[in-house]
């Protein structure tokens, strides 16, 4: 299991690469839960991070304009961004969301096809009134994207284990699994999650809060001690 931690700014990225963080992943949460950073935040920390490592960024909790949000996930790429993740928080149905992740899977794979894009769901969607939490592995698959993940769309101290219990997120990924996709986990993830996720097969696990200090994503800064503790839950 993969350990992806999500930094705003340079310095919270090596503290995460000196943790030994598997993907260094550039986000900025005063724009929400997969709230998107500038481009040379994104260029930074793509500096800043060793070749063999991996840099994801997000384009943001985006609405249903595909045109937009293909035009932003270039735009990650440029950047040099190894992993492009759209949260699909517009989206109100399958189509909506399958009609988003084509174009961003055509804009991204045409400026580079080993860049691997993520079609990112909400575990809470019924509280933001997004997409199916639990369609999303067939919305990646339809739109030849390589990750399917869930997170949460409200920070307010509720996990992922809130919404959907280990059962369900088996299911889900066996399901990515089966569909030849990887499978990503987050939602304010705590450290007693890990053996869980890791038990059901879960190949990236996400954390911002559990890697700062004092826990909290928005205040709290990431600490490499605490990165630690997590790496070797996986």
């Amino acid at each position: 299991m993969l350990l992806l931690v999500s930094p705003i700014n340079k310095e919270e990225a090596i503290e995460a690469i000196e943790g030994g963080a598997d993907i260094i992943d550039v986000k900025n949460p005063k724009e929400g839960s997969l709230g998107a950073n500038f481009p040379w935040v994104i260029r930074e920390i793509r500096e800043v991070t060793p070749k063999e490592l991996l840099v994801s960024a997000t384009v943001g909790d985006v609405p249903y304009k595909p045109g937009t949000v293909s035009l932003a996930a270039l735009g990650a790429c440029i950047a040099g961004a190894d992993y492009i993740k759209v949260g699909l928080y517009g989206a109100k149905n399958y189509y909506q969301a399958l009609d988003i992740m084509k174009n961003v899977v055509k804009a991204v794979k045409d400026y580079d096809d080993n860049k691997i894009v993520v079609a990112a769901g909400y575990a809470d969607a019924y509280r933001v009134n997004a997409v199916e939490p639990l369609i999303i592995p067939k919305i990646a698959r339809d739109a030849g994207a390589d990750v399917a993940m869930l997170d949460t769309a409200i920070k307010d101290g509720k996990t992922l284990f809130d919404f959907l219990d280990k059962e369900i997120l088996a299911e889900f990924v066996e399901e990515a699994h089966s569909y030849g996709l990887k499978c990503a986990l987050a939602g304010s993830i705590k450290k007693e999650h890990f053996p869980i996720l890791k038990d059901i097969g879960t190949d990236i696990v996400g954390v911002r809060g559990a890697a700062c200090k004092g826990g909290d994503r928005n205040t709290g800064k990431i600490d490499r001690e605490l990165v630690r503790e997590l790496k070797k839950l996986c």
